[in-house]
């Protein structure tokens, strides 16, 4: 038999003075918890959102083409959740409980689910990551989308003497906003780095549920099915508890099937994921899932790095080393009795300090970090050269790959301007600048911006197996010489074989009409990606 409900009486206006008006009630427990839950219903939905920026970052790639798209379709996602709510008229209390259920299950599955899928799938079949990645992704949103809507009206209904519309309004977004912005400073300052991405969406998950457990207590006496709904909260926390419990085997058995050899250590710092792997072949450096070095043969790229402008210098005393945090190019720079002093400029800590206390990453660099010649600055490379007044003889650039604005900006003509001044007349430096066999726009684009600030370059790349045809840029004020004198016991770079590296193929040639990378366009950024994302 259908029903009707009666329609629910129009708000009353409140009688005012304003020459005297009357003093606001103090704002009971349950109005108080109701808008706590805002500030957390808030917290949680945007860990979800940067949670899934990050893994798409992490595993397909780290680009600003995979934060923008995430970040996009979840914005999305919400206002067609808020879109829905108007069609939610009933039992809101019950509705906002089963939202918070869904969206505590699901969003803090969601990090779990990926790592787990994303192991399981075969090599090459980013489609189906990427369609179940985007359709979480939507899923959530929607549903963080009917939260904050579903929070105003029972606020409304059960507080309506305490609240104008713009009154309410206001202590509502009030919360929403805080809680958003408490987890965008925690997220990359303690929450990752701590808990890692899978628990941190997992704890994040509890609390959604501790919410809908809190709508449960606050308005027990109209639920219909209370036993019902307290059912599926206990149910819903105990599934969270227990992937929490194993969240962290699950973490070691992804990551053993994404890098297919043994982990001997893994850290999160503020910065990038770390893991260092071994097998066989030797060690494996990772960064936020990218090769940095396989011991194997990080000889031939440290070599090649290194060694054409310290050994073409002549005599080098000062040397500025910007990233390499790892002391290979370090290592390599103390090969000449000539150098005085050492600066090496790393952004991550972590990583100096991992690599030069850890035995294992000691003996990989030969102690190059505990050299009385070295002096370490865990700074902005960019911003400690603004404030630097030193020059050096030679100034090698180690940085990743230009895959986001944060590092393109260090591929860019202004960073390039600082370089040049940080020179000494007779000084050279030298950028690793990605392969120019994979990515030949995104390899002359470093020429061409080196060029644009009025430096000689000489462009060369050396075969590297881990990583392919690898590209270098050397460049300076003068010309470069071919040196007649490198150090004893180099194991690639030879004087006879170094003319070699500067011939470059048809299949590597320069393309015509690049332009520079300059931090107003960031054009590296989008060569780099629409080359190298060819391989995703």
């Amino acid at each position: 038999m259908p029903t009707t409900r009666a329609p629910e009486a129009p708000e009353a206006p409140v009688p005012t003075n304003p020459a005297n008006p009357a003093p606001r009630a103090r704002a009971s427990l349950p109005e108080l918890l109701l808008l706590a839950s805002v500030f957390v219903v808030a917290a949680c939905g945007l860990v979800y959102e940067l949670a899934a920026g990050a893994l798409a970052s992490y595993l397909l790639g780290d680009s600003v083409l995979q934060f923008s798209t995430i970040i996009g379709s979840y914005l999305f996602a919400m206002g067609l959740g808020s879109w829905l709510s108007r069609y939610v008229e009933r039992q809101l209390v019950a509705q906002f409980l089963r939202i918070e259920l869904l969206v505590g299950v699901i969003g803090g599955l969601m990090p779990a689910a990926l790592f787990a899928v994303h192991s399981l799938l075969p090599p090459g079949q980013w489609l189906a990551f990427r369609v179940l990645l985007y359709g979480l992704v939507l899923l959530v949103g929607t549903l963080v989308g009917l939260e904050i809507p579903l929070v105003m009206r029972i606020l409304k209904r059960h507080f309506r003497e305490r609240y104008a519309l713009k009154d309410l309004v206001s202590q509502v977004l009030t919360f929403d906003y805080l809680g958003a912005l408490l987890v965008a400073l925690a997220f990359p300052l303690l929450l990752v780095p701590q808990l890692g991405l899978v628990r941190t969406g997992l704890f994040f998950g509890i609390l959604n549920v501790l919410v809908a457990v809190w709508a449960l207590w606050l308005f027990r006496t109209e639920l219909r099915a209370w036993r019902a709904h307290a059912l599926a909260c206990a149910l819903s926390l105990g599934l969270l508890a227990l992937a929490m419990a194993g969240a962290e085997r699950l973490n070691s058995w992804a990551e053993n099937r994404f890098y297919g050899e043994q982990i001997v250590l893994t850290h999160s710092s503020p910065y990038q994921r770390i893991v260092l792997t071994e097998g066989a072949g030797g060690v494996r450096l990772f960064l936020n899932g990218n090769l940095q070095f396989h011991s194997r043969d990080e000889y031939r790229y440290h070599e090649a790095l290194v060694h054409p402008a310290m050994a073409a210098h002549g005599a080098p005393r000062q040397v500025l080393v910007l990233g390499g945090g790892d002391g290979m190019a370090v290592r390599e720079v103390l090969k000449y009795p000539s150098v005085e002093h050492i600066t090496l400029v790393e952004l991550d800590p972590t990583m100096t300090e991992f690599f030069g206390q850890l035995p294992k990453l000691r003996a990989l660099n030969a102690d190059a970090l505990r050299s009385p010649k070295l002096r370490i600055v865990n700074a902005d490379a960019f911003g400690w050269l603004e404030q630097s007044q030193q020059r050096f003889d030679v100034i090698v650039i180690d940085f990743p790959d230009p895959s986001n604005f944060a590092l393109g900006k260090l591929y860019s003509s202004s960073f390039y301007q600082m370089v040049d001044q940080h020179l000494n007349a007779s000084g050279y430096a030298v950028v690793q600048s990605t392969s120019p066999l994979v990515a030949p726009r995104s390899f002359w684009t470093v020429v061409a911006t080196l060029e644009a600030v009025g430096l000689s370059t000489t462009p060369y790349h050396a075969h590297v197996p881990s990583f392919g045809e690898w590209g270098f840029v050397l460049a300076g004020r003068r010309p470069y010489a071919t040196p007649r004198q490198l150090p004893p016991g180099l194991r690639f770079i030879s004087l006879e074989g170094l003319p070699a590296l500067q011939s470059f193929p048809p299949d590597m040639a320069r393309p015509a009409g690049l332009a520079p990378n300059r931090l107003s366009n960031q054009v590296l950024v989008h060569e780099f990606e629409r080359e190298w994302g060819k391989l995703h």
